[in-house]
């Protein structure tokens, strides 16, 4: 058997992957990087960018309005089509081609750990001082009576479907499976979302609750607090039954309950690396029980978004590839659910600061109803919440129009540790969204310079004594 020597062993080229092997190639490493699949990973053959691409073509449909059957699918159709368009032309980027370009080695197979310092992968041996495993994550199918034998959708294969579902049902009530209940409610679809617990149980309630209110209002039926203990039927005729004994009946199912990390094919035990049903162990500085070893991404459980697999990816470039000290932090990544409106977190949520830090915590409000832009447009569902901290922003939540673009300012001064009197002090263009940071942070001095006697008195004595 053939055996490759190198420095860094990249296997996984979604995100993160491609991210350490594009810039430790280009800093004059050697590199070898493995993918079983498709390059690109997840992100942009079944996740981010699909999802966000049927999204923006039902958010077009129902500003056509709505149409007969045939036209709906002919619309669903052409929002697949946009699909393929979108995956097709983001694909060069990621393509085997272009990394060969760079200097990359790829080998396109599966790799398996043959000891702590190689893998198995096209045939070949391959040695390196450092491995980084970015395999990502899948689709949980959860055990569920009858469910293995009826046709079900996952976010793997949502995306090939040629006409449009009759009745959707999803299993599911996170961002995924609401994101997925938009889109095709919107593209003339009925849709029933069922969930077991609480839909977008891991953000702020109030936040949350401007989302669901709005889909229901769209037309889309959730359920909560509803356990499926049972799937039968086929396509076209589907049922799910739920704790109580309802059934819940569509042509269509779609499961998205969540994801677990891609780590079956790699023999880990080979290697020397520990890992949980979450995934391989690692330290802040992402490095595995095997020191050779690193992880990111999904595949390092600690939470599955491709902006983190690239935030990982920088870690990596400075420990492995610089030898310099690099750890991850968690308190400062953001997330968004598509949906409309959006909904977008960085750090903590309310109730999660307040058990954090207790009295300490200072929560600001304000509502998107009190930013002149969200009046012109007609936006003036939802608002801002600014967690502080001793004068810092420690988290933001954000749910309205555009959430996923306002909250990046608010990004950038949680991980800068940045003074609350920066953003307040920021000149921003009038009138615009933005401005939302701008007022949460202002309102925080407001009460200390309005309401305070002593500035009032010095005010007083300031006019009093000015030439």
């Amino acid at each position: 058997m053939n055996v490759i020597e190198t420095d860094i062993c990249v296997i996984g080229a979604g995100s993160g992957g491609l991210s350490v092997a594009a810039g430790a190639v280009q800093m004059g490493a050697r590199v070898v990087l493995i993918e079983g699949h498709k390059m690109g990973g997840d992100c942009l053959n079944y996740g981010c960018v699909p999802s966000k691409a049927l999204l923006s073509a039902a958010r077009a449909a129902k500003a056509a309005g709505p149409v007969e059957a045939e036209a709906a699918r002919t619309r669903y159709a052409a929002a697949q089509a946009h699909v393929r368009a979108t995956i097709a032309a983001i694909e060069p980027h990621d393509s085997q081609e272009r990394f060969e370009g760079l200097g990359v080695q790829v080998i396109r197979d599966y790799a398996r750990f043959t000891g702590p310092d190689s893998v198995e992968a096209g045939g070949q041996t391959i040695r390196a001082r450092r491995f980084v495993v970015a395999t990502g994550s899948s689709p949980v199918v959860p055990d569920i009576s009858g469910l293995d034998r009826v046709p079900h959708l996952t976010n793997e294969t949502l995306f090939d479907m040629p006409d449009l579902p009759g009745h959707l049902l999803v299993m599911g009530g996170g961002p995924i499976g609401l994101e997925m209940a938009l889109a095709h409610r919107r593209l003339g679809a009925q849709v029933t979302v069922i969930e077991g617990a609480q839909a977008l149980g891991r953000e702020d309630a109030q936040a949350a609750a401007v989302v669901l209110a709005q889909l229901r209002a769209e037309g889309i039926e959730i359920i909560e607090g509803a356990q499926v203990e049972r799937v039968s039927g086929r396509t076209g005729a589907i049922e799910v039954q739920v704790t109580g004994g309802t059934v819940f009946h569509g042509t269509h199912l779609l499961v998205a309950v969540g994801r677990r990390p891609s780590i079956d094919r790699l023999d880990l035990k080979a290697a020397g690396i520990r890992h949980t049903a979450d995934g391989i162990t690692v330290g802040d500085d992402l490095r595995s029980t095997n020191r050779r070893v690193y992880a990111i991404g999904d595949v390092a459980g600690r939470g599955q978004f491709t902006h983190l697999a690239g935030y990982h990816a920088g870690i990596i470039i400075r420990a492995a590839v610089l030898g310099l000290p690099a750890k991850a932090r968690a308190d400062h990544i953001p997330r968004v659910t598509y949906t409309d409106p959006e909904l977008a977190q960085v750090g903590p949520t309310e109730a999660e600061a307040r058990r954090k830090f207790g009295a300490r915590l200072q929560v600001l409000r304000v509502d998107m109803a009190q930013i002149d832009r969200a009046q012109a447009e007609g936006w003036t569902e939802g608002f801002l919440k600014l967690m502080v901290v001793s004068g810092r922003p420690i988290g933001a939540t954000i749910v309205g129009a555009q959430a996923g673009e306002l909250i990046a300012p608010l990004c950038l001064a949680i991980s800068a540790r940045m003074k609350l009197s920066a953003l307040a002090g920021t000149v921003l263009p009038y009138p615009t969204l933005a401005e939302i940071g701008k007022r949460g942070a202002g309102a925080y001095f407001s009460p200390k310079l309005f309401d305070n006697p002593f500035v009032k008195r010095m005010v007083r004595l300031v006019q009093r004594v000015m030439p």
